[in-house]
């Protein structure tokens, strides 16, 4: 994933990571609240040498030894003879060992000085607790550890040179430290959620994904319709719509693609997909219906032969069509219909044969389509899902080219990849590939380049010219 693609992630996923944040932002606070409050109260001891009238020598001889000796003077702190005297002194009803969880203590390098540290739920005790602490260490320090044999003085002196002081604010729970540290969990939980649900999709969702499983180009990204199940002409009922915009920058990229080897682009076309309902009927009527408009004679067929809708979706008579011709049964004039008066022609599936791969894939459909290639400029066949059936792939061989639909959000890689292996094990060729059911608002559509269209003035759209789509043959008067 790329930078940008990362950036549209969390704009898509923004409600997920400011859950997690809030979850574990209400945990942290929930934590703090939870715990008893405790409070530090801290003592500082200097331990020095007893001089006399000792010489510089035995001066800096006293300071090594004391530096020395401080080290184990703190390992000590929280030892038995220090601790017990400690809990006997304050009548404290705590053992050694939890008290001992309490007080710590530490000595900056290359210093004489012992730092008594002591947390307590109660302000008051933990002062009595660290100054008990640091005059009981003090005496046994003296009196024990450094008494001289002979009775003389110990060979060093404790002084307290900073006595506890009463803490006035608990140190712990930290509860903006907490909340800190809450928040940015929630947000790097949220957004490792993010990520990985983004690597676990296999569906195709943008061109990026379409890139990884094949270098075919998508040529056209057909915008989502709430409302195609109830009018899928919509090139027909409603021409400023935006989805109509998208069809025609379909129709346009179809002239410069040029599919094997025709400068004017494909001449025949087989729309397929990889699986049901991904739109590719809805596509074929619409594109059929755009192209005709430049003034280019178009035959819209039906090649469905299992569960034809081409009818139903251009509102006509679907009871003959091209299993007829394919028996015998009837001729291509008498079963295809003129549709509008823009050069428009759809030939309707006909009853559903028991053998439609096998008709297909027979002689009498290459004559069909010889024949419609004769009398039209633009042959579009709607034909079944690739994954379903091989009738898509036995009619690829005969068109010039094949655009294989699939429907954003629901088709997945492994199935994309399947559909072009079998198109191509058929030899067919796909010239590109249609994303089909694409969100036309909010951060998803910038996944696919698709961000709306605004529509100016109260003029009809422009056809473009008939050459785009005609080659060399004109549409008679």
């Amino acid at each position: 994933m790329e930078l940008d693609e990362y950036l549209l992630l969390l704009r898509k996923r923004w409600l997920l990571i400011l859950v997690t944040t809030a979850l574990f932002t209400g945990g942290a606070l929930g934590f703090s609240l939870a715990q008893t409050p405790r409070y530090a109260a801290t003592t500082q001891l200097f331990v020095s040498v007893r001089t006399g009238e000792a010489s510089v020598g035995d001066l800096s001889e006293g300071s090594s030894f004391v530096q020395q000796a401080v080290a184990s003077y703190v390992s000590i702190v929280d030892s038995a003879a220090i601790l017990d005297q400690v809990i006997e002194d304050l009548g404290l009803d705590a053992t050694r060992h939890e008290l001992a969880k309490q007080v710590t203590a530490d000595s900056p390098q290359d210093t004489v000085l012992i730092n008594i540290h002591v947390t307590d739920a109660d302000p008051q005790r933990a002062v009595a607790i660290a100054d008990t602490t640091s005059a009981v260490l003090a005496d046994v320090i003296v009196n024990n550890l450094e008494q001289t044999p002979e009775g003389s003085p110990a060979r060093v002196h404790v002084d307290v040179v900073q006595p506890a002081e009463l803490p006035q604010a608990p140190t712990s729970p930290n509860t903006v430290l907490n909340l800190a540290i809450g928040c940015l969990a929630g947000v790097l939980v949220g957004v490792a959620i993010a990520v990985l649900t983004k690597t676990l999709d296999t569906r195709i969702r943008s061109k990026t994904d379409v890139k990884a499983v094949t270098p075919i180009p998508v040529i056209g990204t057909i915008g989502t319709d709430p409302e195609a199940h109830a009018r899928p002409l919509i090139a027909q009922l409603e021409p400023r719509h935006p989805v109509v915009e998208s069809y025609r920058s379909m129709r346009t990229n179809l002239r410069f693609l040029g599919a094997s080897g025709n400068q004017n682009g494909a001449e025949s076309l087989v729309i397929t997909s990889s699986g049901p309902n991904e739109g590719k009927s809805t596509l074929a009527a619409n594109l059929a219906v755009l192209i005709a408009d430049t003034g280019t004679r178009v035959a819209l067929v039906d090649a469905d032969l299992r569960k034809p809708s081409v009818a139903t979706m251009m509102g006509i008579e679907g009871a003959v069509g091209l299993t007829d011709v394919l028996i015998g049964r009837a001729s291509l004039d008498e079963v295809i219909q003129p549709w509008g008066c823009k050069g428009l022609a759809v030939l309707p599936a006909g009853a559903i044969p028991p053998n439609p791969s096998e008709l297909l894939g027979g002689a009498d459909m290459h004559r069909v389509i010889e024949e419609l290639g004769r009398d039209y400029d633009y042959v579009i066949f709607d034909a079944p899902p690739i994954l379903a059936v091989t009738d898509a792939a036995i009619l690829s061989k005969e068109a010039r080219g094949a655009i294989m639909v699939a429907a954003a959000g629901k088709v997945r890689k492994a199935e994309l990849a399947s559909a072009l292996e079998s198109m191509k094990a058929a030899r067919g060729h796909v010239i590109g590939l249609a994303l089909t059911m694409v969100p036309t608002r909010g951060v998803d559509a910038r996944s696919y380049g698709v961000y709306g269209y605004e529509f100016y003035g109260d003029g009809a759209f422009a056809a473009p010219s008939p050459e785009l789509f005609s080659g060399a043959r004109a549409q008679p008067s």
